[in-house]
């Protein structure tokens, strides 16, 4: 009975509930069938006896715990039935049977009490079954009928189902394809895009489908095949228009030249406006400036004001973006950007135009040789700073100011090299000239650009020394063209106009040949005029240079009187010395010269004046600097003079090797000797043409002469090659002597106080005198003496010239021993020399 109710499960379901509900109440009758009460009921009698009071109570708890707790904890209850008395597990088994008697009385009690109407229950239930069957046979032909009924709309139905699916399926197709057109027109806007080359456009069209279209219908294969094929086409785009930028900067490369030749067209065009404007204002307040050459008003680069000003209005201000489309910068510039790859691509574009730049800066090696090579070189890279500057402003951060300034820094860091290196080899002062003028447009052009050119006209003075080079070089040539033409003989004047047209070309004023009838000569030749007008050409051509330097009246001033000092004093001073030392240069030329120069000294001070009619600076002006040509002039004419001294005492050693004296001769011819005749005539007409020099210069080339003549003759008889010299030969020489101090005498130069002439022959007239007369005891005794009148006879040389007599006297008379007047001659010869010695070696002793 325990076990059976041990066994008992929970019903999961209602059926599963009913059937345990019949086996529990088929289980209770049966028990209650089997089960007799009074026989259990004195049972528990005996035990209630039987058992302490402690005891029952114990198991009373015992037994609540085990009803009222769950099975898997009812181990630790039972295991203390154990633990406790002896048997008291066998009392427990009792009490637990005798609790189970009492549970199986209270479910009979329950049972018999419901009974009757379980019993009545099952009648009407059975009763129901009979209705139950028919109501199902009624049920089952209602449900045929209704099914033979039903199968036709079941068929209809399930057209319609079919029928309601194909509807909604075009539906959602219609919908999806809605979907799926706004993509595909999208994308074959961006092919039409790409094949029309709106390549920034096409970008923006492959982010919107990126962004909006494609992740509407991502689910579709041919979505997933576009989205695979966008970063291809941006690929491709980026490689389109990288390879436009690189078209683009090699059509720009060809393009610098032409933008540069415009931008320094432009920027000329405007200086000369301003420069006209400045003029119209300078005329209009103060004495116009002189003209180059005093002909026409200054040009610039051959263009007067006015041509430029109508070139100005004719020709259409052009700019780099007319001559060049920089839409592939741009393009390229917004496709990098929109890509995301801005810095890659600004750094190749700065990279390239710096290759670009090296090659531009690189000039080619015959530039020098003609302007337009210098044009083209200035055209280029003005041409690439020009477009650099567009750039600078057309787009923010392609290229940076510090960018072009470190690329203007090196490019003008290599010009001026370049410059240096080429002006160097130019000798045409014209192309130096022509190459200021485009520098000078160079740095304005790019000034207006906004890029420093001051270390440009810093170079400008070193050309402009260049240019002075060239000019001096041009200028030495015109000069020795001058001399070589110049015939050396005073200007011949034959009529009122031909007077003025000289005096116009050089200042000469003279009161007296003013007043002389024509025809007249006027003194300098005809090279003076031509170098005074060359050298106010030459200031004209300095002048040219200074233009546009955008320096002071006094700094140019100062650059004029420098330039023109140089020429005076080395190029004019180095063709009047190199002029003078030519060996076809005679007397004549050389007395012309002297003459010239006086004359270009006297105008030095109307160049001066030049100078300051041209410059407007004061020549008061502390800083101003004077012409040197007073000095350049007087050393020319110093070495004129010292070369007609030169020349003079050339010609009369020419004479003097002329002279053929018979040394041995006994007696003398009676005359002079010819070539000594010639000589005097020679000088006195040498001395006629010195009329126009100088009173000093004549009169130191005449003293000069005679001092040379008696040093010759002197030396003449004291030459160490003659051992034998006769008295008769002492008479012709004396009578050639006479000749040359008659000449002195004559005043073959006026100005010449007393006989002073005549003393530069009183070494030979003493020492003449003394053989002549052989009063040799009056030489001897007064030697010494202030008032000798041998004074001017040295022992020495009369002990020479009387040891040639002596040794002549031996030779020719044999027999003079045998005559008194011989032998007493002879003695008294060995006993002057013999003096004359003492005396030279006292001279010696006291040396």
């Amino acid at each position: 009975m325990y076990n059976s109710r041990s066994s008992l499960k929970i019903p999961t379901s209602p059926q599963e509930e009913d059937k345990g509900e019949g086996k529990v109440y088929g289980n209770v009758f049966a028990e209650l069938e089997s089960v007799d009460l009074p026989l259990g009921t004195t049972l528990r009698a005996n035990m209630a006896e039987s058992e302490s009071l402690e005891t029952i109570t114990e198991h009373e708890r015992i037994l609540q715990e085990i009803e009222s707790t769950d099975t898997a904890c009812v181990g630790p209850t039972l295991r203390s039935v154990y633990d406790d008395q002896p048997n008291a597990h066998k009392r427990f088994m009792e009490k637990l049977d005798a609790r189970i008697r009492n549970h199986d009385r209270e479910i009979e009690k329950m049972c018999n009490f419901h009974h009757q109407g379980f019993v009545d229950a099952i009648t009407e239930l059975l009763k129901v079954r009979a209705d139950a069957e028919k109501l199902m046979g009624q049920v089952s032909d209602t449900n045929r009928r209704l099914q033979d009924a039903g199968r036709e709309v079941t068929a209809q139905t399930e057209e319609v189902i079919r029928c309601r699916i194909q509807q909604r399926n075009m539906a959602t197709t219609v919908e999806k394809l809605q979907l799926c057109i706004p993509v595909l027109e999208m994308y074959s806007k961006l092919k039409e895009q790409l094949e029309s080359k709106r390549y920034y456009s096409a970008l923006k069209t492959m982010e919107q489908l990126e962004n909006i279209y494609i992740p509407r219908v991502s689910k579709y294969r041919f979505c997933q095949i576009m989205a695979e094929t966008l970063p291809k086409l941006r690929e491709e785009i980026k490689e389109i228009s990288m390879s436009d930028l690189k078209d683009f900067l090699e059509s720009i490369r060809k393009h610098s030249d032409k933008i540069g030749e415009t931008a320094m067209r432009q920027a000329q065009q405007h200086r000369t406006f301003n420069s006209a404007v400045q003029k119209q204002v300078t005329l209009s307040c103060a004495k116009p400036l002189y003209g180059l050459n005093g002909r026409t008003p200054l040009h610039h680069n051959g263009l007067s004001t006015e041509a430029a000003d109508e070139e100005e209005m004719d020709e259409e201000v052009l700019t780099a973006q007319d001559l060049v489309d920089f839409s592939p910068v741009y393009r390229c510039l917004h496709i990098y950007t929109v890509l995301g790859d801005r810095e890659t691509f600004e750094n190749y574009y700065r990279k390239q135009r710096k290759k670009q730049a090296r090659l531009v800066l690189q000039p080619q090696s015959n530039m020098h040789e003609t302007v337009e090579g210098y044009r083209k070189y200035f055209n280029q890279i003005v041409g690439f700073f020009v477009v650099e500057d567009h750039i600078l402003h057309a787009t923010q951060g392609l290229v940076t100011r510090a960018f072009t300034d470190e690329l203007w820094n090196m490019a003008l860091s290599k010009v001026i090299a370049v410059l240096r290196t080429h002006s160097s080899y130019c000798n045409d002062p014209d192309l130096v000239l022509e190459l200021k003028n485009l520098i000078v447009i160079f740095a304005d052009t790019l000034q207006g650009y906004g890029f420093p050119v001051n270390r440009l006209f810093d170079l400008l003075f070193e050309v402009r020394d260049q240019y002075n080079e060239t000019l001096l070089k041009k200028w030495a040539l015109v000069f020795r063209d001058i001399f070589e033409q110049d015939n050396y003989s005073p200007i011949p004047v034959e009529n009122e106009e031909e007077y003025k047209a000289v005096v116009s070309r050089f200042p000469f004023h003279d009161a007296e040949i003013e007043k002389q009838q024509f025809p007249k000569k006027l003194p300098m030749s005809q090279s003076v005029p031509q170098i005074y007008s060359q050298v106010k050409e030459f200031i004209y051509a300095s002048l040219k240079f200074s233009e546009s330097l955008h320096r002071s009246s006094t700094e140019i001033d100062d650059m004029l009187r420098k330039s023109t000092n140089l020429l005076l004093t080395r190029t004019l001073s180095s063709c009047l010395q190199n002029l003078i030392k030519k060996p076809h240069i005679g007397l004549t030329e050389l007395v012309q010269i002297i003459i010239n120069t006086t004359h270009l000294e006297h105008a030095c001070k109307y160049l001066e004046d030049f100078i300051t009619n041209i410059t407007n600076v004061s020549p008061e002006t502390v800083h101003t600097t004077r012409l040197y040509g007073l000095s350049t002039f007087k050393d020319a004419r110093h070495a004129a003079e010292g070369e007609i001294y030169t020349k003079l005492n050339q010609k009369i050693d020419e004479f003097i090797q002329l002279a053929d004296y018979e040394w041995g001769m006994a007696e003398s011819d009676g005359r002079a000797s010819g070539y000594l005749m010639d000589l005097i005539n020679f000088l006195r007409s040498t001395f006629q043409v010195f009329t126009h020099l100088p009173g000093k210069v004549a009169q130191t080339a005449c003293m000069s002469a005679c001092k040379h003549l008696a040093t010759s003759l002197m030396q003449m008889l004291l030459d160490t090659e003659l051992k034998q010299i006769s008295m008769g030969a002492i008479q012709q020489f004396n009578l050639d002597v006479i000749q040359c101090e008659l000449f002195a005498s004559s005043e073959p130069v006026p100005g010449f106080q007393g006989d002073t002439l005549q003393l530069a022959f009183i070494d030979l007239r003493q020492l003449l005198d003394l053989f002549m007369v052989w009063d040799w005891s009056t030489y001897l005794a007064d030697y010494g003496q202030p008032t000798s009148k041998y004074l001017r006879v040295n022992p020495s040389t009369a002990l020479a010239l009387l040891e040639k007599m002596k040794d002549t006297s031996k030779k020719n008379n044999i027999f003079s021993q045998f005559r008194k007047n011989d032998r007493d001659k002879q003695k008294l010869i060995e006993t002057v020399v013999k003096q004359l010695r003492s005396l030279v070696n006292g001279m010696s002793q006291h040396s």
